[in-house]
């Protein structure tokens, strides 16, 4: 018993370490989504994260082409910043995407927690730090950075 305790928590290591689940090809490269933004892969299918020049956020669901599709029951909410005074952000549809209701709190570095679905199952919750900046070896921004510093 304990063997089969052991080794199911080491498959569980192993597939929440694997590359696919944060954004990497299978060759463990990184990965940006088609306008530049996090590529989200906890979810089928995959989102990307991006923030527009107006610190909105738009959450656009990919097909295995790579192709925008926006699934019908598609969902998603985000806190962030200030934790004791957190700025909520609720998502409507806009064309092939969802767009935030409101933009980003300010600050260079945001931290948020997202909150989204595809429709066809639980909904999935990312914590990560919007980190605004320019990355100057990739080209985008931090927080889709796809150079070995961020990983």
């Amino acid at each position: 018993m304990k063997t089969m305790k052991w080794m199911m928590t080491l498959m569980t290591a192993l597939c929440l370490s694997s590359p696919l689940l944060h954004g990497h090809d299978e060759h463990g490269t990184k990965k940006a989504g088609p306008n530049g933004g996090r590529l989200l892969t906890s979810t089928e299918p995959h989102a990307e994260f991006f923030v527009t020049p107006e610190r909105k956020v738009r959450i656009t669901f990919l097909g295995e082409d790579g192709k925008p599709v926006l699934p019908e029951k598609a969902e998603a909410s985000l806190t962030g910043g200030d934790r004791a005074n957190p700025t909520k952000l609720t998502f409507t549809k806009d064309g092939t995407s969802l767009l935030s209701d409101k933009p980003l709190p300010e600050g260079q570095n945001v931290p948020v927690v997202l909150r989204f679905s595809a429709g066809s199952e639980k909904p999935v919750t990312e914590k990560f730090g919007v980190n605004l900046a320019d990355c100057e070896e990739c080209q985008h921004k931090e927080y889709a950075c796809t150079c070995a510093h961020g990983s």
